[in-house]
């Protein structure tokens, strides 16, 4: 259909009697087809255009959530690497208990496989087993750094009171002066070898080789290195605590006076210097000054094969 202006029907649309409304209505009247067209292309333009505006809140909306998670993910992220610096802090804890551990069982001289710090703690329990809020976990994070700080600190106090007592020990004649050797003469009065008639003893005397090692029956300071009447080559170690052993009739000395020995370690070589019938080791042990059975001080109760 072909649209046609009509003169008179455009005089009636610019009549103000009539209206705009009344317009409207005769040009769908007269042309329905034209009239339904308009409509369509008008709804059709306000359709596109809400969707487009509804497509654009919709896609902001989902950045804004976007957002949101990366910001949770990034928090939740800084969490877990604090919670991890906390495990590092408490596992290197650990590795140092389990270290003075050790190392207290070697001191304290405990039986093997008592103490195995190497082998995890046996535990177990029954269910259920639920999730673990992140509050709860650091709490148990916080009380098992307390725990680990205050078992350091008894440990560190036991560990110094342990290495004092073995200070001690150490300090105290508690060794034989040779190895592999027994006791030839003991403690107190004898017939005099060389002369005959009786002489008070004031050592032990062991059997040895010339050359073999005089070892220092505890630790301490050689206080004398050189010759003394009748004993040959001595040397002396104070041990502190009022303890002083002599070592005599060497063939040579190794140590000089101001060393400090180790219980254990050589200081000189047997020999038969001074008033001696044949090479071997005479132990004496002093205590504040007077000499002393060196027997109670050994390392086992030796019986003297002759005195």
């Amino acid at each position: 259909m072909t649209f046609k202006p009509n003169f008179e029907t455009l005089h009636g649309l610019n009549a103000p009697r009539k209206g705009l409304l009344g317009a409207a209505c005769g040009i769908v009247a007269r042309y329905p087809a034209a009239a339904m067209a308009v409509l369509l292309g008008g709804g059709l333009a306000a359709g596109i255009g809400g969707g487009v505006a509804y497509n654009a809140a919709l896609g902001a909306r989902v950045a804004a959530q976007e957002a949101q998670l990366d910001a949770a993910r990034d928090g939740a992220q800084l969490e877990i690497n604090a919670l991890a610096a906390r495990l590092g802090e408490l596992q290197a804890q650990a590795n140092r208990l389990n270290a003075l551990g050790e190392r207290l069982t070697r001191v304290g001289q405990l039986s093997d496989g008592e103490f195995d710090f190497d082998q995890p703690v046996p535990t177990g329990g029954a269910g259920p087993v639920t999730d673990m809020a992140s509050g709860e976990l650091k709490s148990g994070l916080n009380q098992l750094e307390g725990e680990f700080a205050a078992s350091s600190q008894q440990l560190s106090v036991l560990e110094a009171l342990l290495f004092n007592r073995e200070l001690d020990r150490n300090a105290v004649p508690s060794r034989d002066p040779i190895a592999n050797s027994y006791i030839t003469s003991g403690f107190g009065g004898r017939a005099d070898p060389i002369r005959g008639g009786h002489q008070f003893h004031k050592g032990i005397d062991f059997e040895a080789d010339v050359g073999d090692p005089v070892l220092s029956v505890a630790d301490g300071v050689v206080s004398f290195s050189g010759v003394r009447s009748g004993y040959g080559n001595v040397i002396e170690v104070d041990h502190g605590n009022g303890y002083v052993t002599r070592y005599a009739h060497n063939s040579r000395l190794l140590g000089r006076v101001g060393d400090l020995v180790r219980a254990g370690s050589a200081i000189a070589k047997a020999g038969s210097t001074g008033r001696s019938t044949g090479a071997h080791v005479h132990f004496e042990v002093w205590e504040r000054g007077v000499a002393v059975n060196p027997r109670k001080f050994l390392g086992d109760q030796r019986s003297a094969i002759r005195g």
